[in-house]
């Protein structure tokens, strides 16, 4: 008998058993691919290694800004992919280690959940059955495939992050279907290589639920880079190469070698057994604010509960799981949640965006600067730009919210994640010393512009 079983071994289950094997309870983990999950395998890692791939080459291109000359600046793409598999397979084995570490019995093989019994709850793998007190569901999330027509007669000219991640040839031109932030990562990626981009995005702005003024701003820094964006263009059909879609009232079509279709994810709750313990279902699997499901001793964390679709929100909702069961008392907060984007220049933001607070008719005042106005930005990003915004509640002047447009956004977010969740106001900010010279002085720098 376990204490503690779970499904699915990404950043909310292996973080949820290393936090429940370190504090003393039997734990069984069952993974069916690669630990790590998606976000090591297929999102996060990989996709962070091209880009810095990508980004070294942009810095040794345009080194004579800098002063710097390299003649016959090159590179190879089989070496790039090689790399960003090598990193995975070091950062896999990493987690292995870090289960076996902390005792975590691993059963590499598709769990089913059989139900439960006064015994305890079933788990059936490889011929095997298992027990235990308690159940944490963490299975993920998967690319979503919209029923676009001609989109499987394409066959393997259409990709998802998958399989574009796998490519033994860089494309000459490359089309993607959606423009949230694994297309613009993608697209950032391939555009720095040569490769010519389309995006063609449904809504009126790239980067949907992100701060609407930074992410036009990135638009235009990458239309000035060659990427072509369709914006408020419904695909209404795929033919081979190419893709059809409405855009003002016409049809208009562009062509690709591939064709990334990158239009969200959905949450995995089929295939596993799900429906014979009689867990509620919406959109995801739901849960409470301990990551408690209707069901007694069923927890869920991450992709699989349809909410925040982020590797560090998975990793947080299951060690919420652990201290709960483990005598903390614990609750899931998401109004500090960080959303990074891994372009060149980095988008990231935390808390709330101006149209959230108009929509929840919260009062707000604004403070921005170009990032400009930090040294250390203008001494390492010759000729660029960007912008810190902070929203600070009217009567109060607690922080509600940071973005950022500019490099090292994704490093200094936490600054602001942390005056979020603990409800710093705008003077406290102001209070705090920042090391100088630094990027991140801009946010305090920020603070007093308002």
């Amino acid at each position: 008998m376990y204490n503690l079983a779970i499904i699915g071994g990404g950043p909310a289950g292996y973080v949820a058993a290393e936090r429940a094997g370190h504090k003393g309870l039997n734990v069984i983990l069952f993974e069916k691919n690669s630990m790590g999950g998606v976000c090591l395998n297929e999102g996060c890692i990989p996709t962070k290694t091209l880009l810095y791939s990508a980004k070294t080459y942009d810095n040794a291109v345009h080194g004579d800004k800098y002063g710097i000359f390299a003649e016959k600046v090159s590179y190879d793409f089989g070496k790039i992919m090689a790399r960003k598999n090598k990193v995975v397979k070091k950062l896999v084995s990493g987690v292995e280690g870090a289960m076996k570490m902390n005792h975590v019995t691993v059963v590499k093989g598709e769990a089913f959940i059989q139900g439960r019994s006064p015994k305890g709850i079933e788990i059936t793998c490889n011929g095997e059955s298992y027990l235990s007190e308690n159940l944490l569901l963490c299975t993920g999330s998967e690319a979503s495939v919209p029923p676009i027509p001609g989109l499987k007669e394409a066959g393997d000219i259409v990709v998802t992050n998958r399989e574009i991640l796998q490519l033994a040839e860089q494309p000459k031109e490359l089309v993607i279907i959606g423009g949230g932030v694994i297309g613009m990562e993608f697209a950032s990626f391939f555009n720095s290589l040569g490769t010519k981009v389309t995006v063609v995005e449904m809504l009126p702005e790239i980067l949907g639920g992100l701060d609407y003024e930074i992410s036009a701003m990135l638009r235009d820094i990458y239309a000035k880079k060659g990427v072509n964006f369709f914006l408020q263009a419904k695909v209404v059909k795929i033919e081979g190469h190419e893709v059809f879609f409405e855009k003002d009232g016409q049809l208009q079509s562009v062509k690709g070698d591939k064709i990334l279709l990158s239009v969200g994810r959905r949450a995995v709750t089929k295939g596993f057994g799900l429906e014979n313990l009689g867990v509620a279902v919406e959109r995801g699997v739901k849960v409470d604010e301990k990551m408690r499901t209707n069901v007694p001793g069923v927890f869920a964390a991450g992709d699989i509960t349809g909410f925040s679709l982020l590797a560090h929100t998975a990793s947080r909702e299951g060690e919420v799981v652990v201290n709960n069961l483990t005598g903390r008392e614990d609750h899931m907060r998401y109004d500090a949640i960080p959303g990074v984007v891994y372009t060149n220049p980095e988008v990231a933001g935390v808390g709330l965006t101006e149209e959230q607070a108009k929509a929840k008719k919260i009062a707000y005042k604004v403070a921005k600067l170009p990032m400009a106005f930090s040294g250390r930005f203008v001494a390492e990003n010759e000729g660029g730009n960007g912008l810190c915004k902070v929203l600070v509640g009217e009567k109060y002047n607690e922080v509600l919210g940071v973005h950022l447009l500019g490099n090292t956004s994704s490093e200094m977010i936490c600054a602001a994640c942390m005056a979020i969740e603990q409800e710093l106001t705008l003077k406290e900010m102001q209070e705090i010393v920042f090391p100088h010279p630094t990027v991140s002085e801009i946010m305090k720098e920020t603070s007093f512009s308002l």
